[in-house]
């Protein structure tokens, strides 16, 4: 028993210390202490090594965690719970002290190994070492130690039965005082409050973007699309359970549609942005049709494997030379004209966060109808099973081919506002990285969850675009992201709300089994 708790141990302060040493090896750490010296409201130039604090400050976080996740859960006493952590920590600090002995030699011999490893600078290497060279050392394994005995210990504390308690006792006052409050709320503002609220959030949405600046209206118009995508998305994959991987051909069929309809070149057809929009949207829907009637009889991997190949046909032929007189080939298409209202030209900054804004309305608004109704719930049958949705009569080829159509149709209005909006679609723009992207944000948001929808989309949209100085390592986030999901919120940052049937045992009755209807809320 104890031979396997060392091995234990050993392993997981190995994975700890490989991860640290990782990151030094990219150059993360540099990108690192640059956040967190954004927290202080100390700016760092692109390129330059921020102050060694933020590196210190980071380093303490990263042995936190250590002991954090590494605190054993199992009944025992307090203090060999935390010991687990401690020790943890302790492993991962000789093993990150015998890589900054590597470091120290490199340092002090000024040996430069960029033309292998390009992260490994002497700066790069000091700044890891806290610029104290040998003493860093020291200094690394002291923060191990002590700052990994301190996130072990804080998190046996609060799983602790009487945190626990603590935390149950504030459960239920907080729902107590809920509860008395809605008890004393008119009946007038219970009847007519969510439409209060829904008109402050529209004069919120009409003031708040004339306030903002360009940069900041282009971030919250580019999160806006991928919601829209997001929950067009969410029907075909939440709530029809068709995993598929091609979308980006759906947005390019709307983008090309308004393009090749309301741009100089190569047609000059001039036709006008609301036209050329509502044709988009046909285009998605023809296309998910011409894609779905072959297919509605694959399903899981096939169909995911299936549609990742649509998509790619979709973007290698927009990137041919074979269509260049049609579709302006690799170069794309330029100089996409913009809506207009009234005879007045509508495509600002403000004024297109405005249409996405509508846009947002609309969907949410058709999606909740879609997910309330018949529609919906035989979509969810089919997801949960199909062979028992269609022994009950739902026509499983009819349902899913339009929940494809719909998702199509959301994502062909995407494009088209997108292509307007940047003035340029080319074949770069609807690459498999787009079709992964709205599928993540799906995913960490919360499959069928609009608030979860939105926070993904700022999550793995918004985020990138403040946060500039991770752009480089965006794939790098969205699978730490995605694994860190799946192992602390499998359902989401915000999961879905809706109704769950369980079974219950009832043997003061002696019944068994008895279904009961409850909401996850």
């Amino acid at each position: 028993m104890k031979n396997q708790q060392t091995r234990d141990i050993l392993k997981k302060g190995l994975v700890f210390a490989i991860i640290i040493i990782f990151i030094m090896a990219i150059g993360f750490h540099e990108i690192a202490a640059a956040l967190i010296s954004r927290i202080f409201s100390v700016d760092v130039k692109r390129g330059s090594i921020p102050e060694v604090r933020f590196m210190m400050y980071f380093m303490g976080l990263f042995a936190f965690l250590t002991g954090w996740a590494n605190s054993d859960k199992r009944e025992g006493a307090f203090l060999k719970k935390s010991t687990h952590g401690l020790l943890v920590s302790v492993v991962a600090g000789i093993f990150v002290v015998l890589f900054d002995l590597i470091l120290v030699f490199l340092v002090n011999n000024e040996i430069d190994i960029r033309e292998y490893l390009t992260a490994f600078s002497l700066d790069s290497m000091n700044f890891f070492l806290f610029n104290k060279g040998q003493l860093g050392l020291l200094y690394h394994f002291a923060y191990f130690v002590i700052f990994g005995f301190s996130g072990s210990t804080l998190n046996v504390l609060l799983s602790s039965e009487s945190a626990q308690n603590l935390k149950e006792k504030t459960g239920k006052l907080y729902n107590a005082t809920k509860e008395k409050i809605n008890s004393a709320m008119p009946p007038f503002l219970k009847k007519y409050g969510k439409y209060f609220f829904l008109l402050l959030l529209a004069a919120a949405a009409i003031i708040l973007p004339r306030t903002w600046g360009s940069y900041v209206n282009f971030v919250v118009g580019l999160v806006g699309l991928y919601v829209i995508a997001g929950v067009g998305l969410n029907i075909i994959v939440g709530l029809s359970g068709q995993l598929v991987l091609g979308y980006a051909a759906f947005f390019a069929m709307g983008a090309y549609s308004v393009a090749l309809l309301n741009a100089a070149e190569p047609h000059n057809i001039m036709l006008g942005f609301w036209p050329s929009v509502l044709i988009a949207i046909l285009m998605a829907i023809v296309a998910g049709l011409l894609l779905g009637l072959p297919l509605m009889g694959l399903r899981g991997d096939y169909l995911a494997i299936v549609t990742l190949g649509f998509g790619e046909i979709i973007r290698i032929l927009l990137k041919s030379d074979l269509l260049t007189g049609f579709t302006g080939g690799p170069r794309g298409i330029h100089d996409i004209q913009g809506p207009t209202l009234f005879g007045q030209p509508f495509n600002s900054d403000v004024e297109y966060v405005y249409i996405i804004f509508a846009c947002i309305a609309l969907t949410i608004f058709i999606y909740n109808r879609l997910q309330n109704s018949r529609t919906g719930r035989a979509w969810l049958s089919i997801k949960e099973d199909a062979i028992a949705a269609q022994a009950t009569g739902v026509n499983l080829q009819k349902y899913k081919l339009l929940a494809l159509c719909i998702g199509a149709a959301f994502a062909g209005l995407v494009g088209g506002i997108s292509a307007a909006r940047n003035q340029f679609t080319g074949p770069n723009d609807h690459s498999l990285l787009v079709s992964m992207n709205v599928l993540s944000l799906v995913i960490v948001g919360g499959v069928n969850s609009i608030p979860g929808i939105i926070l993904g989309a700022f999550t793995l949209k918004g985020l990138p675009e403040i946060l500039r100085e991770v752009e480089n390592y965006r794939q790098l986030a969205f699978g730490i992201l995605l694994i860190v999901m799946m192992i602390i919120r499998p359902n989401g940052l915000w999961p879905s709300s809706r109704p769950l049937y369980e079974k219950y045992n009832c043997p003061e009755d002696g019944e068994k089994n008895v279904g009961k209807e409850r909401k996850n809320d």
